[in-house]
C-alpha cells in the first residue's frame, strides 16, 4: 500500500475538526487526539457502526486521509444485517475509507461454549484478522474506540486487546462517552446520538451455547420491538424464553394492551414460548450481574 502524503496542516485539522467551538477540555482532549494519531501515522480503526468507533474513525480520516487512514468493519452472525447496513451507511456520509472482514469466531470452542470468558475469543479472533489486514495494507497501527467509561465494566476483550497490541486513542487522549457525543455532534457525525449497541452473543446468558440459531433470533426479536418504536430494547435469550428490557421510562407504553400483545405474539412467532418484561428496565451488560455478585 501506498502511503499518501498528508495534505493538511496541523491547524487545518483542528479547524476542521471545530476545536474552536469546543469547551476548553473537551478541545484541550480533541488536540491531543490529533497529535496522537500523527504520531502514529497509518492507522487501522476497528470499526462497529457505534458512536465511539464512528467518531475515532472520523478523526483518523481528517488527520491522516483516505488512504492512510481506515475503518474495518466485522461481519458475522452476531451482529445484526440492519446493523451492518446501518454501518456502511454512516461510513459513506462520513467520507470515510471502509474495508469489510468476515471474522471465525463461531469456530472457536471458547467463544461458542459461552464462559464468561466469551468476549476475550471473539476480540482474539477480530484482531488476529485485523493484524493481518494492517500488515497487507500497510497500517502500523490498530485502533479501537475504548474510552474512560469502558473502564469500569467488565470486558474481558480488552486482555485480547492488550495481548495483540491494540491501542485506544480516545482513552489515551481522555475522552470520556459524554465528550464522545458532543464532538459527533458538533461534527455532524449520524452516530452522536445512536444507542448503545453490542453483539448479539452478549445477549445469551452465561453457560448457554453461542448458536447461529439463537443470534438470528434475538436479532429478528430486537428489530421487531425496533419497529414499534423502542430503539433502546435488549431482548435477554434463555432458549424459549425472552426476558426484555427497555429504559424505565417507557414501562408504561410497553404494557399498553396494543402494545404487549403486539410483543406477545409477534416474539411467540419467533419461536418464544415464554416473553418476559423485566421490570428493572434497560441496563447495559446486565447478564454481567451474576458475576458481579459472585466476585463480592
Amino acid at each position: 500500500m501506498t502511503l499518501e502524503i498528508k495534505k493538511l496542516s496541523h491547524s487545518d485539522i483542528l479547524k476542521h475538526l471545530k476545536t474552536d467551538e469546543l469547551e476548553p477540555e473537551l478541545r484541550t482532549k480533541t488536540e491531543r487526539l490529533v497529535a496522537l494519531l500523527e504520531e502514529m501515522e497509518a492507522v487501522l480503526v476497528a470499526y462497529s457502526g457505534g458512536v465511539d468507533s464512528a467518531l475515532l474513525l472520523k478523526v483518523v480520516h481528517e488527520v491522516l486521509g483516505p488512504t492512510r487512514g481506515a475503518g474495518c468493519l466485522a461481519i458475522s452472525p452476531s451482529i445484526p444485517p440492519r446493523e451492518i447496513t446501518l454501518a456502511q451507511n454512516h461510513a459513506a456520509a462520513m467520507g470515510v475509507q471502509l474495508l469489510l472482514t468476515h471474522t471465525t469466531e463461531m469456530e472457536r470452542e471458547g467463544y461458542v461454549e459461552n464462559s464468561p470468558q466469551r468476549c476475550y475469543f471473539c476480540k482474539n479472533t477480530l484482531f488476529t484478522e485485523l493484524h493481518e489486514i494492517a500488515r497487507r495494507e500497510g497500517f502500523r497501527f490498530i485502533v479501537d474506540g475504548f474510552n474512560l467509561d469502558d473502564k469500569g465494566d467488565y470486558r474481558p476483550g480488552m486482555r485480547a486487546a492488550k495481548e495483540l497490541e491494540i491501542r485506544s486513542p480516545l482513552a489515551e487522549s481522555g475522552f470520556t462517552k459524554k465528550d464522545i457525543r458532543a464532538l459527533s455532534k458538533l461534527l455532524g457525525l449520524p452516530t452522536w446520538n445512536k444507542p448503545a449497541a453490542a453483539c448479539l452473543s452478549s445477549r445469551i446468558p452465561y453457560g448457554l451455547p453461542v448458536t447461529v440459531e439463537a443470534l438470528e433470533r434475538i436479532g429478528k426479536a430486537e428489530e421487531f420491538l425496533q419497529d414499534l418504536g423502542f430503539a433502546e430494547v435488549r431482548v435477554r435469550h434463555y432458549n424459549d424464553m425472552a426476558r426484555i428490557e427497555v429504559p424505565s421510562a417507557e414501562l408504561d407504553r410497553f404494557v399498553e394492551e396494543k402494545t404487549r400483545q403486539a410483543v406477545s405474539s409477534g416474539l411467540h412467532a419467533l419461536g418464544y414460548t415464554y416473553v418476559t418484561l423485566d421490570l428493572d428496565g434497560y441496563r447495559s451488560g446486565s447478564l454481567n450481574e451474576v458475576i458481579l455478585v459472585k466476585r463480592k
